[in-house]
């Protein structure tokens, strides 16, 4: 029976664009975390580098859990309970890691967290993007960046504030703040409307169109397009072997190239390692630990002006800058690293070459790549979509998370040799970007989508 009752009308577009995005703390708190907790842990259980890759990748393997049940849970409970269920998850594996009294427990407690990280990161995106209009998807988008970025910063501060104490139980449990309040805050939210929509709730699904989009104007015609998406995946559910459709494959190649990128770029080994290496290099823990702030600072600073241009700028052109950036100041990093033996001034030119790197990266594969990944797929394999992107995303932070401590050891390639590693990998993502990734700036989702379908033959799309 078809559902009429509409939810509350008097949410504010802050608010609701506000809570929407709160999930990015959790990803963000829960990955800078380990950051600041390494150092102490390390020294406690005597870890070898291995030990520190396992701990360390231990939350993208339980993401990559959630991930692969996300799109069940999308479909099943709708995006705005599957945030919640994450948020629950992750409360209960941050009290776990809290009170772990070995390392052995403290990497399943990791796991569990993973897991509703997993929920999360798949699912917010893909909620953003269908509450929003088109001439604001991208700034909403990039909205969940910036809370990424928030809560790494507020991990790297809470590590900072704690590390003279050594407390590293009490920076874990920090993530439950966010945690909490996104699951209340969530209560007060609707669902998308495209969901509402396709679950027969047409009049909760108008009702959420006029809040999010500020008033009635062109409300009926995106409901038009709605219908009329809707009406083209009539047929069968969205599953992931649908995918690979061919009108739906060029869009899933994109997404996989963008989710694997954003990783290999070697974002994570400097979000997770980057204390770690400057105490390797010479430094106090408590000045590596404030280096982490700086960083924190950037990334928030550079992710919160992407909102106001990327929508202005597009998509691809801020992807290409950032690979220019990268690649400059990683093969800066590994010149530094190798000729420069100077304790103190080696550390000054690495947080130079860091903070500009990440300058880099916030400005395209940061915020644009889970914009983008929540914008090419089809309403139909949407939830799919993202399920498959947040995977292949997971692994590929689990597998940069696990190496690096293993290619930058002395005995391996080194810190510097690890730098020109990744420089290479951002040049072989530049030339791939340019030839493969489409701009998608000022469009609706269902213009994207209805788009795809009109250049694929229809013989093609069976």
């Amino acid at each position: 029976m078809t559902r009429t009752a509409p939810p509350r009308r008097n949410i504010s577009r802050t608010t609701l664009y506000f809570f929407g995005a709160l999930g990015g703390i959790l990803f963000g708190y829960d990955l800078g975390v380990i950051s600041g907790v390494l150092p102490f842990i390390g020294k406690l259980w005597s870890l070898s580098s291995w030990d520190k890759g396992v701990i360390t990748a231990s939350i993208s393997v339980g993401a990559v859990v959630g991930a692969i049940f996300s799109p069940r849970m999308n479909e099943w409970m709708g995006r705005r309970r599957t945030i919640m269920v994450a948020a629950v998850i992750v409360v209960i594996g941050t009290l776990a890691a809290t009170f772990a009294p070995s390392f052995t427990l403290l990497v399943v407690s990791r796991l569990v967290i993973g897991v509703g990280i997993g929920f999360s990161s798949s699912t917010v995106p893909t909620y953003l993007s269908e509450l929003a209009p088109a001439r604001l998807r991208g700034a909403m988008g990039a909205l969940n960046q910036i809370f990424i970025v928030l809560g790494i910063l507020i991990a790297f501060l809470v590590s900072y504030g704690l590390g003279s104490s050594s407390n590293w139980r009490l920076m874990f449990a920090g993530a439950i703040v966010p945690a909490v309040i996104l699951f209340f805050g969530l209560i007060l939210l609707p669902e998308t409307p495209r969901w509402l929509l396709k679950n027969g709730r047409a009049d909760e699904a108008r009702s959420v169109l006029v809040s999010s989009h500020g008033g009635e104007d062109d409300v009926d015609n995106e409901l038009g397009r709605i219908r009329e998406v809707i009406r083209l995946d009539t047929e069968q559910k969205g599953r992931i072997r649908d995918l690979w459709a061919p009108w739906v494959r060029p869009m899933l190649i994109v997404a996989l190239l963008l989710a694997v990128g954003q990783q290999f770029s070697g974002v994570n080994a400097v979000n997770a390692y980057f204390p770690t290496m400057l105490i390797g290099l010479g430094f106090a823990t408590q000045a590596a630990l404030l280096s982490g702030v700086l960083l924190g600072i950037t990334k928030f600073l550079f992710t919160a002006w992407v909102v106001f241009v990327v929508d202005r700028w597009g998509r691809k052109p801020l992807l290409l800058i950032g690979n220019v950036i990268m690649v400059l100041t990683l093969v800066g990093a590994g010149l530094v690293v190798l000729n420069v033996h100077d304790t103190g001034t080696l550390g000054v030119l690495m947080l130079v070459m860091m903070v500009l790197y990440l300058v880099g990266y916030e400005l395209g594969w940061g915020a644009v790549v889970w914009v983008m990944m929540s914008e090419v797929f089809p309403l139909r394999e949407r939830a799919a979509g993202m399920g498959v992107a947040s995977v292949v995303l997971w692994a590929a932070t689990g597998i940069v998370s696990a190496v690096f401590p293993l290619m930058s050891d002395p005995k391996a390639l080194g810190i510097g040799g690890s730098m020109f590693v990744f420089a290479g990998v951002n040049v072989v993502l530049f030339v791939l970007t340019k030839w493969l990734v489409p701009e998608t700036k000022g469009r609706s989702l269902e213009q994207i989508e209805l788009d795809l379908r009109a250049r694929t033959p229809l013989r093609a799309k069976v």
